[in-house]
């Protein structure tokens, strides 16, 4: 019998969505959803669900930002045989967000048996819910706005980059508000801070999804809910991707602050009394 039910799957696929690129933890969310729906967080193949249906979301970016994809990959490789290409920041910043993506990979495969185990608690959740948030209204606060996405350099993507780890590391910090931060701290407007976001979460998300999949088919997951969950979680992102570039160009993240802290408390407060169980 599967670990994880198609309807379970469209509840999954439909939170994988919302809070895929959303600053306040996809992995915490789902593993909340888990908790409430009575499914092992810490179950391999349920791990490894939940990052197949990644898969979909990332999709929903490839699609999303394509024609700017497609400009940055060509130049990328016209920059590979013309010497002259090479100056052009398109064909710079391919090669960014592929060393960018090194540091969480070597983490991701050393750290793995911490990150399956222990670190997959929701206490652990709940705690980088609110540090989480503390760092993104810091952030917010701190950073002057002031530079836009041609403004990026080399050193903003592998500080970008890094921050992926935090979220990693801790479920409920959340990669997306761990790297939209980071970019505020370095000057970036929020709209390029958040596009920045985006682009680096491509190969290391895509990656994990890869990765994990013959965990997922291999130890519990049928390939009916695999492909319910990612299809839903494609339609759900690209919704969740289009508003949220349209809500960062007018509005502070205060929003998502509070509402991480929120949940993060309501967590504890389930955890505390045993309604949801770790």
């Amino acid at each position: 019998m599967s670990a994880i039910s198609v309807g379970q799957a469209v509840v999954l696929g439909v939170v994988e969505g919302v809070t895929e690129f959303l600053p306040v933890s996809s992995t915490g969310h789902l593993k909340i959803a888990e908790g409430l729906m009575h499914i092992p967080v810490d179950d391999k193949s349920v791990v490894g669900f939940s990052a197949v249906i990644q898969v979909g979301a990332i999709a929903a970016v490839l699609l999303y930002f394509f024609k700017d994809i497609k400009r940055i990959v060509s130049a990328w490789f016209r920059g590979l045989f013309n010497s002259e290409e090479r100056y052009h920041h398109d064909y710079k910043f391919g090669w960014w967000v592929i060393a960018a993506t090194i540091p969480i990979v070597v983490v991701g495969l050393a750290a793995k048996p911490l990150i399956d185990g222990p670190l997959a608690s929701l206490w652990v959740v709940a705690g980088s819910l609110i540090v989480g948030s503390g760092v993104m209204w810091a952030a917010d606060q701190m950073g002057r706005h002031k530079r836009g996405e041609d403004d990026t350099s080399f050193k903003d993507a592998m500080l970008v980059g890094c921050s992926q780890i935090l979220a990693l590391l801790f479920p409920g910090f959340s990669r997306s508000g761990a790297t939209m931060s980071t970019g505020l701290i370095l000057d970036l407007d929020r709209v390029a801070a958040t596009r920045l976001s985006f682009f680096l979460g491509i190969p290391a998300l895509t990656g994990a999804g890869v990765y994990e999949l013959k965990d997922a088919l291999g130890a519990g997951v049928g390939a009916a809910p695999l492909a319910v969950g990612t299809v839903v979680s494609f339609v759900v992102a690209y919704a969740s991707i289009a508003w949220l570039l349209k809500f960062v160009a007018k509005h502070s993240f205060n929003a998502f602050v509070i509402y991480r802290i929120v949940v993060g408390v309501a967590l504890i407060g389930l955890l505390a009394t045993g309604t949801l169980s770790n």
